[in-house]
């Protein structure tokens, strides 16, 4: 069973920073690409940061210059560093990756559960 597990959330007034933390726990084969994305009331949920399948990083527009998304070496957990955060920027931040749990098993989306960030004064 494969688990995509956060942590990192809350409450952060603006200007602040808060950093996300997401760590795919369980047995699997390969993660082929990881990020975040966020989903704000009444908002669909979009692309907030990620790595794709080659390596390369992508960002939002609305993020570009304020958010860094990293890896650990193992590449299982992926960090969001949040930076000059606006009160735009709050939504329920969830964890995605595309997994494979076996070396001919199709590679699916697994996700988080999805943590909160509030960013007000």
């Amino acid at each position: 069973q494969v688990q995509l597990v956060e942590s990192g959330g809350g409450l952060v007034q603006p200007g602040g920073s808060l950093r996300l933390s997401c760590a795919a726990s369980g047995t699997f084969f390969s993660i082929y690409a990881m990020g975040w994305y966020r989903q704000a009331p009444g908002k669909q949920r979009e692309l907030v940061a990620g790595f794709t399948r080659g390596g390369s990083t992508n960002y939002a527009d609305s993020v570009k210059g304020r958010f860094t998304i990293s890896r650990d070496n193992a590449k299982t957990t992926v960090y969001l560093q949040m930076n000059s955060l606006k009160p735009e920027d709050t939504a329920v931040y969830y964890c995605n990756a595309a997994i494979s749990v076996g070396a001919l098993v199709e590679v699916k989306d697994y996700w988080g559960q999805g943590t909160q960030v509030t960013v007000s004064s």
